[in-house]
């Protein structure tokens, strides 16, 4: 992994079966910026970084989820 100069946590969500998903913007050596999905299962952690382009393919699969299954709507 590239070494990063600063991480900061933009918003922690308690998920389904006992999950923690936290977002962070890491921004990396020569300014370069990714959004990291930490999701924190017990004492295991998985991190997944994305790109903007990657996140707007990704926002539009969870709209598109969303607008079908949203409960209450």
């Amino acid at each position: 992994m590239s070494a990063h100069d600063s991480t900061t946590d933009l918003e922690t969500i308690n998920a389904p079966w006992n999950k923690t998903v936290t977002v962070q913007e890491v921004t990396y050596e020569g300014g370069m910026k990714m959004l990291r999905l930490r999701i924190k299962e017990g004492m295991r952690f998985t991190d997944l970084e994305l790109d903007a382009v990657t996140l707007k393919h990704l926002n539009g699969c969870i709209s598109g989820w969303l607008a079908l299954n949203a409960e209450g709507s």
